[in-house]
């Protein structure tokens, strides 16, 4: 109960290093998703769309990527941003732009994954009709899209909701750096294992209050297009 209330006050308090902990896990985890969103949202329309050879290993290997582990991407993005790695010329390692290439490659499998579901739930005359109608591929995919749009809005949540409480890949290729890498997953583990529980209840805190925000909005989209529904 004391760490609990410790917690709370640290929150109160605007203590600078907790609420720059928070800004830069917030930070990273926008700036990832909306880099993947436009990659993913493409990929998951393309692949329901169209008929192709190798298809179904496609989409096995979109779902499959949804279980690896995100301390083995981690691994995978250190070794390629070392020194002696591929990139290691880009000097992204232990820094906020190499946590935002691991929220990329995190984000990526699941928004694919999301709105490739998304697509083939819509009813495949929409964009037949669309077709007939003379719609540009562009539009035909806009229409479709928007007609799947509470599960392209389900995949950006739970896209969001992955990459900003990974830990592995942000403590292996941010270094868990005060100040500058540090994000709120890496901060809980490091501050828990120092047996500062005070720090990681507010942590952990905001991560459920970012949880229950960003579900409460879909929430409400859902409810008011049902609404609109119901009064045509």
């Amino acid at each position: 109960m004391q760490a609990l209330h410790d917690a709370f006050r640290l929150l109160l308090s605007g203590d600078p290093a907790l609420w720059q902990i928070i800004w830069v896990s917030l930070k990273t985890s926008v700036i990832g998703l909306l880099l993947a969103t436009p990659v993913a949202v493409l990929a998951g329309y393309a692949i329901a769309r169209h008929r192709f050879r190798g298809r179904r290993i496609v989409i096995w290997l979109a779902q499959a990527t949804l279980s690896l582990p995100t301390v083995l991407i981690g691994l995978l993005l250190y070794l390629g941003l070392s020194r002696s790695g591929p990139l290691g010329s880009w000097h992204w390692l232990f820094t906020q732009t190499g946590i935002v290439a691991g929220q990329v490659l995190i984000a990526l499998p699941v928004l694919i994954a999301f709105t490739l579901a998304a697509v083939q739930a819509t009813d495949p005359r929409l964009a037949e009709t669309a077709v007939t109608l003379g719609a540009s591929r562009w539009r035909v995919m806009l229409t479709v899209l928007h007609e799947g749009r509470f599960g392209v809005m389900a995949a950006l949540i739970n896209g969001f909701g992955r990459v900003i409480s990974e830990v592995g890949c942000a403590m292996m290729v941010g270094g868990n750096i005060a100040g500058a890498t540090r994000t709120i997953t890496t901060a809980i583990a490091l501050e828990t294992s120092k047996g500062e529980f005070a720090q990681g209840i507010a942590l952990g805190l905001v991560l459920v209050a970012i949880a229950l925000l960003i579900n409460a909005a879909l929430m409400l989209l859902q409810g008011d297009a049902h609404t609109l529904q119901a009064t045509r």
